[in-house]
């Protein structure tokens, strides 16, 4: 049966308010009514009594969802159709398009945000998506764009990772729709499907991309890996053929390399690669990221293809080269073998063809304990227990070789565990496709993330053209692109004030809950949250273009008197820094390189690395520091280091600059922000650099105005958006009066009148600048301007008057919104500000140290309170459904006015009513505005009526398993490759993962291997098929349960932990032993060489 558009969209014709549409299918009876952001399932009697108020608008080939969109407190729903498409190709009954043309048919009367979202239906159309059709009329869905065969053959459904249209799916499903059968699932990447006749036989040979949606986006916006180790460009692909009922499947993978790394800046030609995070912070995340593979696919073989030169334009790349190699060996999974193979410098010195001849003496030895996947039917003959995993810098190009090396390399065991290579015109033929089908692979997964084709090394002029494309493409027009890809992926969640809470307090798949469920979670936070303090230095220093971190004229002192030895010179001391050093420093500097002009167009970056090995060296003396992140602007540079048992704890750290020089077109003056959460708290940083003079009030308060209107991180974040917000710099606030009466008032310590006379102090009153910051008591000089290596103030011609131009305030969100309940720790306890006397510059550095009150998470409880919260607030389609208490035998409707009148009269005083449904003539159906009076409503159970009286129930009485197929739809539930579903491991506090134990590398074979090594064939004759494998048990996925009570955050593939009232306990036994089989199977069958 060929695919035909059998959707219908229905619009009511001339319609009051609400806006109400109609979704119909050719092949069935029911029909779906969106309205009033309701979804309801129509019956085909309901559908023909409305259809004549209906007009229609659309047709489609599918449905994909329905897509949500914040918009201030409102929500814009559109409904994504499938309008375009082409086929692929067929496996089994299946076959397989690609979405050409999308439409999003809103689901109101405005059409506000259609830029946003014809940037998400261009990303769509862009040929890039694909989804399946089932031709026959079984079901059973043979052929899952989102599955490896393997997987198929465990019983997976789908994985959640390939599935790009997930979260168009939760508006139905609160509704209890069945998505199933009204919805598509579509995948990115590339599908090529080809026909080859062996013989009387029909093969497929299929080779699909599939690209991982957990860390999506374009080349320079994503790189590296996230907090919960996802990787850029993470793509699987599959090498299959399909004979009759037999399959082959081969599984590569590639992937961004795992560290916390990027390419700031424009990109013209070679890209320099900065590492944002230091060399320990990226431990956590690389270390999930292996536990991630190993769990998906068993053993990993890591392919490194970057370059290994430390000198040329390859420097970034055997930078970030060697930190990956050195992260995996000092790793818990050092077991994982690395190839390193630099691809640029070994096809440099000699032929394409002799690099992979070169590359494929390492690579081969490990091809027979990787294996391949073959089964006929339900019967499994071998399967995949491992995975190469390639990447170079962008894992397009030099990826595209390799994987297609490899790829051919195992086209010929697929063939023969097929028995289909009896003549070598069956094997030349199938090269000759696979090699065409690898070539359009490359430039299908290159145009989703750098916007061109491959670049291959064919043609200098086409590859030229496409270099210069991606350097226009990326550095131009991906932001856009970027954009539309976080709306189809984030959806509702987004931007608001609500989802950047819940983001920090909730694990990611319940983020995409109802908003009353997320608003009550915030307002119960403390029954899941245990308050703790945290200590936190923040320092400032104007260094005056300085990089001398101890004073030739004053060798005895040095940054240490500064950072960790500050408190000691007051004259009270009430910080006990040797028992509890600081968990945080926060350390700005301003003209840490001179302020010309060359350095304002281009700042080096080597006194900011003098800087920080400096820093790293002195705090380490009392407690072990390691840096997080740092950030440049020109002048302006701010590094964040913490003790190296909190870095586990810390996540979604990010940098950003504002530039307020010359009206904001150059880095002279401005400030740089990093921003991080420490447990279930987001803190941010701020160094900033105001302009300078004596009179230049207004200008100062411009540049602090322009710093917070300009500041955003990812994900919508604002400045003041954060539990707390710490202002380190150069202010550059004088005092107002007169030079020598500042001096004289100076000379006698005279701080309270110099005060009262701060520029900054009287702006701040005001309300003009730091509006609710908070700042220590100053009992401190002003700390510029002095002669260098000395204590005397500015003596030059200028003759500069002192000031306090360097300071440290810091602001409280939670006192700032209920200052009246707000503790002192969380507000921030100041314990100490002062200032140093470092002579080395004309400033004078100045430090402050507080106690803040964090939250640390216990994610166990936090679901318990969840399931509270989904109970409490009733069900989310909040239907209920009026029936007479007792059966009537009439025909006639029973719903005449009075009787309506009287219904929602009495359900007016349970809340808004939204919409109304006549199923039968003795039915109603009831929609409310909210759960809670549905809720109310069914509870009393019955309508007070003189005629008839009426029952009240539930439509949905099941309403907290449909919010668990929610919550499941947004978890990774992907079936590991090989072996058993392991318990998962919290992402944060956790133990290191085991050492496998293995004598030698490469790892011996077991004793008795399922798939034994390949041996010589005795003769060209066909070899017998093997005896099947019997299927594996696999431990149900709802066996699995959340983390323990730590504070640490469940990984994103741990399924949701059920309400405590079902929850059971998970099997103590070992699970069963893999039955054993008759007898030893036969050789796999070694590959064929070719005939010279």
């Amino acid at each position: 049966m060929a695919m035909s558009k059998g959707f219908k969209v229905l619009e009511k014709s001339a319609p009051p308010n609400p806006y109400s549409i109609i979704l119909q299918h050719r092949n069935k009876d029911s029909a779906l009514l969106f309205e009033s952001q309701a979804v309801v399932s129509l019956s085909s009697q309901e559908t023909d009594t409305l259809r004549k108020q209906y007009h229609k608008i659309a047709d489609a080939y599918g449905c994909l969802g329905v897509l949500q969109l914040n918009s201030g407190e409102s929500c814009m729903l559109y409904l994504v159709l499938v309008t375009g498409c082409s086929s692929v190709g067929k496996v089994g009954d299946t076959e397989v398009f690609k979405i050409t043309q999308s439409q999003f048919l809103p689901l109101f009367y405005q059409s506000q945000g259609e830029d946003k979202v014809s940037e998400v239906r261009k990303l769509l159309n862009s040929g890039t998506f694909y989804f399946s059709w089932n031709t026959g009329k079984t079901t059973d869905n043979l052929f899952d764009l989102t599955l490896c065969a393997q997987r198929k053959g465990k019983g997976a459904s789908h994985d959640n990772r390939f599935f790009w249209n997930r979260t168009l799916f939760i508006h139905l499903i609160r509704f209890g729709i069945d998505c199933e059968d009204w919805l598509t699932r579509a995948m990115c990447g590339s599908v090529e499907i080809r026909t080859i006749y062996v013989g009387h036989r029909l093969a497929r040979a299929v080779l699909i991309s599939r690209l991982s949606c957990e860390r999506a986006g374009t080349r320079f916006n994503v790189r590296g890996c996230n907090d919960d180790g996802n990787v850029a460009n993470f793509v699987e692909t599959e090498q299959a053929i399909y004979v009759d009922d037999s399959v082959s499947s081969y599984i590569q993978t590639r992937g961004s390399v795992p560290l916390f790394w990027e390419q700031p800046g424009i990109q013209v030609g070679s890209h320099k690669v900065k590492m944002s995070r230091g060399y320990d912070a990226s431990t956590s995340a690389c270390e999930r990221h292996f536990s991630q593979l190993k769990r998906n696919y068993g053993s990993i073989y890591v392919v490194n293809l970057l370059g290994s030169s430390m000198i040329g334009g390859s420097e970034g790349e055997a930078t970030l080269s060697n930190a990956f190699q050195k992260h995996l060996n000092d790793s818990a999974h050092n077991d994982v073998i690395q190839i390193i193979f630099d691809y640029h410098q070994e096809v440099r010195g000699s032929s394409i063809e002799s690099a992979l001849g070169k590359f494929k003496k390492v690579v081969d030895k490990y091809y027979d304990s990787i294996s391949i996947f073959s089964a006929k039917n339900i019967d499994i003959y071998n399967i995949q227990k491992g995975v190469i995993r390639t990447n170079c810098l962008d894992c397009l190009d030099r990826t595209n070789s390799i994987q297609t090396f490899i790829g051919i390399e195992m086209l010929s065991i697929q063939l023969m565990l097929l028995q289909c290579i009896d003549k070598k015109q069956n094997v030349n033929r199938f090269e000759e496709v696979f090699k065409q089908m690898w070539i359009n692979n490359g430039n299908e997964i290159s145009k989703i993330y750098a916007g061109t084709g491959a670049i291959q090394g064919g043609s200098k002029l086409i590859d030229g053209a496409r270099s210069a494309a991606r350097t226009i493409q990326n550095n131009l027009l991906d932001n856009s692109k970027q954009e539309a890809i976080d709306i189809l992926l984030l959806g509702s969640t987004l931007n608001s004030e609500l989802s950047d809470r819940t983001r920090i307090l909730l694990p990611t798949n319940i983020l995409h809950t109802s908003t009353p469920v997320l608003r009550e979670m915030c307002r119960r936070a403390n029954e899941f949250t245990q308050p703790t303090n945290i200590r936190i230095t923040i320092g400032t220093y104007n260094v005056n273009g300085g990089k001398h971190f101890r004073s030739l004229a004053y060798k005895d002192v040095s940054l240490a008197d500064w950072l960790l030895d500050c408190p000691n010179s007051a004259l009270v001391n009430t910080v006990n820094l040797k028992d509890h050093p600081s968990d945080i420093f926060a350390i700005g500097f301003q003209e840490i390189v001179d302020l010309n002009a060359s350095n304002i167009m281009a700042a080096s970056s080597d006194n900011a690395k003098a800087w920080s090995e400096e820093l790293e060296k002195v705090l380490c003396r009392d407690a072990s520091y390691t840096l997080l992140s740092s950030h440049q602007l020109v002048g302006v540079c701010l590094f964040v280091f913490v003790r190296k048992d909190l870095v586990p704890h810390i996540r979604d750290v990010a940098l950003d600059s504002v530039k307020t020089g010359l009206g904001g077109a150059t880095g002279n003056k401005g400030a740089v922000a990093i921003r991080l959460v420490i447990y279930g708290t987001s803190l941010c940083f701020v160094c900033a650099h105001f302009a300078a003079g004596q009179s230049q009030v207004s200008e100062r308060n411009a540049d602090y105005t322009e710093i917070t209107r300009k500041i955003a991180f990812p994900m919508g974040r604002s400045l003041y958006s954060h539990d707390f917000v710490f202002w380190c710099g150069d202010f550059n606030y004088r005092i107002d009066l007169d030079k020598e009466e500042t001096r004289l008032l100076a000379s006698q310590n005279n701080i309270q009148r110099l005060q009262e006379q701060d520029q900054l102090t009287r702006q701040k009153s005001q309300g003009l600048v730091f509006k609710n910051c908070f700042e220590g008591d100053i009992t401190f000089l002003p700390t510029y301007k002095y002669d260098l290596f000395s204590d005397d103030y500015d003596t030059s011609e200028k003759c500069r008057a002192p000031a306090w131009t360097d300071r440290v305030l810091w602001r409280s969100r939670k006192y700032t919104i209920d200052p009246e309940t707000t503790s002192e720790s969380a507000k921030g306890k100041l314990l100490h500000y002062g200032r140093a006397e470092l002579k080395q510059s004309d400033h004078r550095p100045v430090i402050a140290i507080l106690e803040i009150e964090v939250l640390q998470v216990s994610y166990t409880k936090c679901m318990e309170v969840f399931y509270e919260v989904v109970k409490d607030l009733g069900p989310p389609d909040a239907c209920i459904i009026v029936q007479p208490v007792e059966d009537i035998d009439s025909e006639d409707s029973i719903f005449d006015d009075n009787l309506m009148s009287t219904i929602l009269q009495e359900l007016a005083t349970y809340g808004e009513v939204t919409l109304v449904r006549f199923i039968d003539d003795h039915t109603l159906s009831i929609t409310f505005r909210d759960g809670q009076n549905a809720l109310a409503a069914s509870q009393k159970g019955t309508i007070s009526s003189s005629s008839i009286p009426l029952r009240v129930t539930l439509k949905s009485p099941n309403w907290i398993e449909i919010v668990r197929s929610e919550v499941n739809l947004c978890t990774n539930n992907t079936i590991p490759l090989f072996g058993e579903v392991s318990a998962e491991r919290p992402l944060r506090s956790a133990p290191p993962t085991p050492r496998r134990q293995q004598p030698s590398r490469p790892p011996a074979p077991s004793p008795t291997p399922l798939i034994p090594s390949r041996a010589p064939a005795p003769s060209p004759a066909r070899p017998p098929r093997p005896a099947p494998i019997t299927p594996e048990p696999i431990v149900a996925q709802a066996s699995l349960s959340s983390p323990p009570v730590d504070t640490a955050p469940p990984p994103s593939c741990a399924p949701p932990p059920p309400p405590p009232s079902s929850s059971t306990p998970p099997p103590t036994a070992p699970p069963p032993p893999v039955p054993a089989r008759q007898g030893a199977p036969p050789p796999l069958p070694a590959r064929p060489r070719p005939v010279m």
